[in-house]
C-alpha cells in the first residue's frame, strides 16, 4: 500500500495518513445548497475529493464516502439572518421549496456525471435527518453549551470556549471577537453575537417547519453535517472535506458541536480545497459572479469566448493544486483544452507504436520509473499537476516512439500503456471525449483521408511532386496531420 500524505487543516501541516480503522476509510464532504444551478465553484470540490476517493480506493482501502444534499436550514448571512435560501427561491419562482431543492439537485448530479464525478456512497439530505439533528442538540443542551430563547436553540460559545477552544481549525482569535460583540449583547435573541442557531424557531409566513421540544422550526445549517457524519461513519472517523470558504464559520462549528455533544473531536484529517476567482475574487451565487457549468458546457455566457468541454474543465482544475487559488480566464482554460487534448493523442498513439525485441536504454529506465513517479505525485498530498507533467513526459516518449527514433519491447508497451491509462482515466478520472459517440465519425474520415492519401501516394509515384505537396497541405488546412515515414504514411485528425 502506498505511503499517502495528506495537508490537515487542523494542524495546518502534511501528516502521513493513517486511518482509524485500516482498511476502512470514513470521508465525509460538505455537498452543495440545492437552489441553483451548479457553477465552477461547485465543481472543484466534486473533482478534488473525487481524486482522493479514487485514489484511497486503488490504493487498497475500502472508503464510505458521504457527501451532503443541504435543503434546508441554510439562511442568506452566516449570522443566522436572513430568509433560507431554498425557501427564498421557491417564493420568486412560486414552487414548493422541495420542488426548489429537487430540481437543483437533479441538475447537480447532471453535471457531476459530465465531469465523470462518482456518486458518494451514501449522499444523505438535511430534511431527511431532522430526528438526527433534534438528538444532536439534545446533547448540547445538556452539557451546558447551548441556551433556549424565544424558542430557538443557540450554542454558547462563551461557554465553550472557557472549557474548549473555539477557533481550533480557523485559528481566529474567538476571545477578542465575544468580546467586540458585547455592545450588542441583548440584541435580538443571542446572548453573543458569535453564537449560533442549532435550531430555529419558524416564523409564521415559514413553509420548511417540523416539531420540535422547543418549537415548530428547523435546524441550523451547521448541525446537519454534525448529525449526519456521526449516523454514517460515526463518533469519529478520519476525513471531513469542503472548500476554504468552510473553514469558519462552517467547519470550525461543526467540531464545537461534536466536542460540545460528546466530550471530544470526531473528525482526524480536515482537507480544504482552495476557490476558484475570477480577478481575484471568489466564484460564487451569492455575489453573483458565477458562471454555471452547463454555460461552460454550451459557451452561452457573455465572458466565454467559446463552448469548453466537461474533460476540458476537469483538466482545468486538476492542472493546479488542490490548494492553490485558480483564477478564471478563456487563456486558462484554452491552454487546458489543448493539455488535454495533447494528453488524448498521447494515449491513442499508443496503439500506433511498432514494438521490438527490446527496449533502448532511456526507454527501458523511463518505463521502469513512470508508474513510481506517477504515485509519488499522488502521494504528495493529491499533487495532480506534477502527475500531469509526468503523462506529459509518456506522451514526448510516445511521440518519439511512434517516429521510430526509439525502441520499445512488447513488455514495456504493455506497461506503459496500463500505467497511462490507469493514471489518467482511473484516478485522475479523465475521458477521452472523442470515444463511442465519435466511432462513426472516425471511420468516415478514415476511409476518405485514405482516399485521399492513396491519391497523393500516386501521385509521388509519378514524381509529380505539386500535386503531392497540394494534397498534403489541403489535408493540413482541413486539420488533418500528415506524416512521412518509413514505414509509409501516418495521419491524425487535430482536433
Amino acid at each position: 500500500m502506498q505511503d499517502l500524505v495528506i495537508y490537515n487543516t487542523l494542524h495546518r501541516k502534511k501528516e502521513l495518513f493513517q486511518p482509524i480503522a485500516a482498511p476502512n476509510v470514513g470521508m465525509y464532504v460538505c455537498g452543495p445548497t440545492v437552489y441553483g444551478d451548479p457553477h465552477l465553484g461547485h465543481a472543484r470540490p466534486a473533482i478534488t475529493f473525487d481524486i482522493l476517493f479514487r485514489y484511497l480506493k486503488h490504493i487498497g482501502y475500502k472508503v464510505r464516502y458521504v457527501r451532503n444534499i443541504t435543503d434546508v436550514g441554510h439562511l442568506e448571512h452566516d449570522a443566522d439572518e436572513g430568509d433560507d435560501k431554498i425557501e427564498k427561491k421557491a417564493r420568486l419562482e412560486q414552487l414548493e421549496p422541495m420542488e426548489i431543492a429537487q430540481h437543483y439537485t437533479n441538475r447537480y448530479h447532471d453535471a457531476m456525471r459530465s465531469l465523470n464525478v462518482l456518486p458518494p456512497s451514501i449522499e444523505p439530505h438535511a430534511t431527511g435527518h431532522i430526528i438526527e439533528q433534534e438528538e444532536v442538540v439534545k446533547q448540547i443542551l445538556a452539557n451546558g453549551y447551548a441556551y433556549e430563547s424565544n424558542g430557538s436553540i443557540y450554542f454558547d460559545v462563551e461557554k465553550y470556549d472557557k472549557d474548549h477552544h473555539y477557533g481550533v481549525l480557523s485559528g481566529r482569535n474567538i476571545t477578542d471577537m465575544i468580546n467586540n460583540s458585547r455592545e450588542l449583547a441583548g440584541v435580538g435573541e443571542k446572548r453573543n453575537q458569535v453564537d449560533f442557531a442549532l435550531w430555529k424557531r419558524a416564523m409564521p409566513e415559514h413553509i420548511m417547519r417540523w416539531p420540535s421540544p422547543w418549537s415548530d422550526g428547523f435546524p441550523g445549517w451547521h448541525c446537519e453535517c454534525t448529525a449526519m457524519g456521526r449516523k454514517y461513519l460515526g463518533n469519529h472517523f478520519d476525513i471531513h472535506g469542503g472548500g476554504m470558504d468552510l473553514i469558519f464559520p462552517h467547519h470550525e462549528c461543526e467540531i464545537a458541536q461534536a466536542v460540545a455533544s460528546q466530550g471530544d473531536e470526531m473528525v482526524k484529517y480536515w482537507m480544504h480545497n482552495n476557490m476558484i476567482t475570477i480577478n481575484g475574487q471568489k466564484m460564487g451565487k451569492s455575489l453573483g459572479n458565477f458562471i454555471t457549468l452547463e454555460q461552460f458546457f454550451t459557451g452561452e455566457h457573455d465572458t466565454l469566448t467559446q463552448a469548453y468541454s466537461p474533460m476540458t474543465i476537469r483538466f482545468f482544475i486538476l492542472s493546479a493544486h488542490y490548494r492553490g487559488t485558480v483564477d478564471f480566464s478563456n487563456e486558462a482554460l484554452q491552454a487546458a483544452e489543448k493539455g488535454y487534448e495533447r494528453l488524448m493523442n498521447g494515449i491513442e498513439d499508443l496503439a500506433r507504436i511498432q514494438t521490438a525485441a527490446a527496449s533502448d536504454e532511456n526507454t527501458k529506465k523511463f518505463v521502469a520509473g513512470f508508474r513510481q513517479k506517477c504515485y509519488d505525485a499522488m502521494n504528495d498530498d493529491l499533487m495532480t499537476p506534477a502527475a500531469i507533467s509526468t503523462l506529459f513526459e509518456a506522451c514526448h516518449l510516445v511521440n518519439i516512439l511512434v517516429d521510430h527514433k526509439a525502441q520499445i519491447s512488447a513488455d514495456d508497451l504493455k506497461e506503459l500503456t496500463e500505467a497511462m491509462q490507469l493514471f489518467a482515466f482511473d484516478i485522475l478520472g479523465l475521458q477521452n471525449e472523442r470515444g463511442a459517440n465519435n466511432d462513426a465519425r472516425e471511420e468516415a474520415y478514415g476511409k476518405v483521408v485514405d482516399m485521399v492519401l492513396d491519391l497523393r501516394a500516386k501521385a509521388k509515384a509519378e514524381k509529380n511532386w505539386a500535386v503531392s505537396d497540394q494534397i498534403r497541405d489541403a489535408l493540413a488546412e482541413a486539420g488533418f496531420q500528415v506524416k512521412d515515414t518509413k514505414d509509409g504514411v501516418t495521419w491524425k485528425l487535430d482536433r
